[in-house]
């Protein structure tokens, strides 16, 4: 039992003792051990044995003509439930929850909040709903599967009302829903949750909690909410033990528009410490603030320490590249992520990539970058990008090219038709620039209205 109760235990070890231990039926008189078992495949990288030891169990009990005590319990239905979540297998869930009714566990707050987790992790919500109304008792953990549940789907109003219904909180009802707020773009309500959180004598804001609400915080641009929480993480120790503190706070600082304590910040990291979402992140932030040189450099100082950057570091310094006029450098960085990384770029590194030369004025390598991404990921963006150079440069040939590129990927933005107006008026030729705006009014093409908050 020891062996199966490690969590890394290898796989074909596990598949042995399951072997032996229906080789000699000892899992008939052992529920324990079986529950065991039946615990690590729910948890394991092939959960369906689970349900494949449950069905072996169950055809041997059926056979067996020996007396034998009750074999499956409480824990058993948990842990099958918890593989029907795992395996989005719903249907399974609804027959083994038929089944649990059947057999006298419908009353067991476990069982049940194994069976609430699953239908609202799985989308069922009203079913979710009905079960945990109907649920004679609950525990802490019920609130909290239901509100994590529903702040996944999006249901936060129905979520804040049983948060505000539960009889206790802890730490985890509180994140969830700081951390609901926080994904719904309502910083302000996160922001006011955490702070009635550090208020309450009874529960105290865990890592995992300054990761939900540090995003609140550069949604605002609020850079003294984030010092505040900088000095409480420093004060409990997160910023101490939890390198994704650090991180998030460098992250937070940047967007913020603060990067000189994002840097400092980073500085401050040992090097041993600092793993590859650090060096991201201040690269990063670097980027966002039109520093491509300290960006580069960061590059070059995260690879001698023996860090092999991925594909969001790569965009990341590309970034940085075409806000700073770093184009040779940009162009050394794509090939090395092709070639020496052999990251596979996507949509965004090719758009990273059209943008600095655009913005170089290296229109015709721009275009020839366009034409060779592959035909499965190529996005109508990157060509509204090289049309945006087009504009800037003056460049009514290419322009043409690009906008007819466009309009047969999409015809109904009306933005493509003003741009491609807006070169042609530039040059002299309202004849034509007049002939594309009716096409446009032909064709019904909108444009989404911009807004100010001045």
């Amino acid at each position: 039992m020891h062996i199966l109760q490690n969590s890394q235990t290898p796989n074909n070890i596990t598949t042995q003792i399951h072997s032996h231990l229906l080789t000699t039926n000892s899992l008939l008189h052992h529920s324990q051990l079986f529950n065991t078992l039946l615990h690590f495949y729910s948890l394991a990288e092939s959960p369906q044995k689970a349900f494949l030891l449950y069905k072996q169990l169950q055809q041997i009990y059926t056979h067996s003509h020996s007396p034998l005590p009750p074999l499956f319990d409480s824990f058993t239905y948990s842990f099958l439930i918890r593989t029907c979540a795992t395996l989005s297998h719903p249907n399974l869930g609804t027959q083994l929850h038929a089944v649990i009714s059947k057999v006298g566990f419908q009353s067991h707050v476990y069982v049940n909040t194994a069976l609430v987790n699953m239908y609202v992790s799985l989308g069922f919500l009203k079913d979710s709903s009905k079960l945990f109304d109907e649920m004679p008792e609950r525990n802490l953990v019920t609130w909290n599967v239901m509100i994590t549940g529903l702040v996944k789907w999006g249901e936060l109003e129905f979520a804040r009302s049983l948060f505000e219904e539960m009889p206790c909180r802890n730490v985890v009802s509180w994140t969830g829903i700081i951390d609901g707020y926080t994904r719904m773009n309502r910083s302000n309500e996160a922001l006011a949750l955490f702070r009635k959180m550090v208020a309450c004598e009874y529960t105290e804001p865990s890592e995992i909690t300054i990761l939900a609400v540090l995003p609140a915080i550069w949604q605002n641009g609020d850079v003294k909410s984030c010092q505040l929480i900088h000095g409480y993480g420093e004060k409990r120790g997160f910023t101490a033990f939890d390198i994704r503190v650090l991180n998030c706070l460098i992250d937070t600082y940047a967007k913020c528009g603060c990067i000189f304590s994002a840097s400092k910040l980073f500085e401050d990291i040992s090097v041993e410490r600092k793993n590859l979402v650090s060096w991201t992140s201040i690269i990063s932030g670097f980027a966002m603030h039109g520093m491509g040189k300290e960006a580069v450099e960061n590059f070059g100082r995260m690879q001698k320490v023996g860090l092999k950057p991925n594909r969001v570091t790569f965009l990341s310094v590309l970034n940085a590249c075409s806000h700073g006029g770093l184009v040779e450098e940009g162009l050394n960085f794509f090939d090395k992520m092709v070639e020496e990384c052999e990251v596979l770029p996507d949509i965004k590194h090719y758009g990273c990539l059209i943008d600095m030369l655009g913005r170089a004025g290296r229109l015709e390598q721009a275009e020839k970058t366009a034409l060779g991404i592959p035909s499965e990921i190529t996005d109508v963006v990157v060509w509204r990008t090289l049309l945006g150079a087009c504009s800037f440069h003056g460049n009514v040939e290419m322009g043409e090219r690009v906008t007819r590129k466009i309009l047969e990927m999409e015809r109904g933005y009306g933005g493509d038709y003003v741009l491609m107006y807006n070169i042609l008026a530039g040059v002299g030729r309202f004849g034509d620039a007049e002939r594309l705006r009716r096409v446009m009014d032909e064709r019904n093409a909108f444009k989404v209205p911009g807004c100010s908050l001045v």
